[in-house]
């Protein structure tokens, strides 16, 4: 499966459980041939994310026409892509920025009127406690306090709960998914098995320490 868009149907995993229950939250480059502009260089450098209202200059108004005023027609791709388990049709437009600067619109429907929500986030991207895409597991900590997540190796692996933390006012508005280093299974066996599965663990647990957890999706409803 193409990794651009299996991410997508994590992130939509994790739209679809922020909306779900009390204890159930969270679980799309092409090349840049136009010149940036003096007015696109400003605009591009507002990387603040407030969940449930904007990301940068992108709101739920925000349409695609929009879109191409302010980045240009070829930094853009659209793209309708199957939700997770291949439910459901997303429409979506990649707005293509450079690794840290890009993300994704998910729109409401296919008219490409009305942004439903953002995903994909490039490293540049923050909240306004400074979480993003790599934040580590131990940043995650000090911002949250402790918090429980979903076991490793599944649909909604490493789906953060934000309900019982410091940030339970973005319950419904942002979805944090965190993963383990790429090798840390190999390395790290007993641990990484001990946090699989179909399962809430807390952040406090040890096992999690040498597995080199990071943030790897936000997913921020507008």
């Amino acid at each position: 499966m193409n990794l651009a868009i299996k991410s997508i149907q994590t992130a939509t995993l994790m739209m679809l459980l922020s909306y779900a229950t009390a204890t159930q939250v969270v679980a799309v480059a092409q090349k840049l041939n136009r010149p940036v502009t003096v007015t696109q260089t400003v605009q591009l450098k507002d990387t603040l994310v407030i969940p449930g209202e904007r990301v940068g200059l992108v709101t739920r108004k925000t349409t695609k026409a929009n879109l191409v005023k302010l980045f240009g027609q070829s930094r853009l791709k659209d793209e309708t892509i199957s939700g997770a388990e291949g439910i459901g049709k997303f429409p979506v437009t990649r707005v293509n920025l450079g690794s840290q600067r890009s993300f994704t619109v998910v729109w409401n429907d296919n008219t490409r009127t009305k942004a439903a929500s953002v995903i994909d986030f490039g490293s540049a991207w923050k909240t306004p406690e400074g979480i993003g895409v790599r934040t580590t597991f131990d940043e995650l900590r000090q911002k949250l306090g402790e918090f429980k997540l979903y076991g490793l190796g599944w649909d909604y692996s490493g789906t953060v709960l934000l309900e019982t933390t410091k940030l339970a006012k973005y319950k419904g508005k942002l979805g944090l998914q965190v993963d383990a280093a790429r090798n840390a299974s190999q390395r790290f066996p007993k641990q990484y098995q001990a946090v699989l599965g179909d399962a809430t663990f807390s952040s406090a647990n040890p096992n999690w320490k040498p597995l080199g957890m990071r943030l790897v999706q936000m997913n921020v409803s507008l």
